[in-house]
């Protein structure tokens, strides 16, 4: 009786007196995709409430990226995760005494970027070629229309990132000519309302 004894109580030191280091293979989230999975949270819940929403794709702009930077997100709102990303400038309005910091205004004439969801509408041909109108959904972003608020492509917008600053809008999205292509075919193809919800 006491060698099962002494039995059970090694093999109860050998388990438990040695605890097993559980590793954690998913490295922390960086402060970016915080962001954008806070964000998404929300636009998911909105998509759910609205039968005439794009359930299938969104777009994210995250303006704490600088400019410089990948900040345009074109999400897979199925599969979970980006699909393409690409550059974007803000408005000229929003720049402040501290590059990289930005402020933002629904104002008329502010030249800023309006934070909030928007609502990617029809087609026209303007001074910048084929762009989509903008409806904002939110107090921030109501003046949208009338502040002629659209998502556009520009020459001077680089396809590729640097670690400089790119040109400003006067207040519009406004995305490389490359990216532009990849963003009007989802657009053109989407049968539904495409939403593009603007954060910092």
């Amino acid at each position: 009786m006491k060698i099962y004894s002494l039995i059970f109580l090694f093999f109860t030191i050998s388990f438990f007196g040695n605890p097993v280091e559980i590793k954690n293979d998913n490295p922390p989230l960086s402060p970016e995709m915080e962001r954008l999975n806070a964000e998404l949270l929300d636009v998911r819940a909105m998509i759910k409430k609205n039968a005439s929403y794009n359930t299938k794709i969104a777009f994210f702009i995250d303006m704490r990226i600088k400019s410089g930077k990948n900040r345009f997100f074109v999400y897979d709102l199925e599969k979970d995760e980006i699909i393409d990303q690409g550059l974007v400038a803000n408005g000229f309005g929003s720049e402040t005494n501290v590059r990289g910091e930005l402020k933002f205004s629904n104002e008329p004439n502010s030249k800023c970027t309006s934070l909030g969801k928007y609502i990617v509408g029809k087609s026209y041909r303007g001074m910048f070629g084929k762009s989509y109108k903008l409806t904002g959904l939110d107090e921030t972003n109501s003046n949208a229309a009338k502040r002629a608020i659209v998502l556009h492509s520009y020459s001077a917008v680089p396809n590729e990132e640097q670690d400089y600053y790119i040109a400003n809008s006067h207040g519009c999205p406004m995305v490389s000519e490359a990216f532009f292509k990849k963003l009007e075919k989802i657009i053109d193809s989407s049968k539904s309302n495409i939403i593009l919800h603007i954060y910092y």
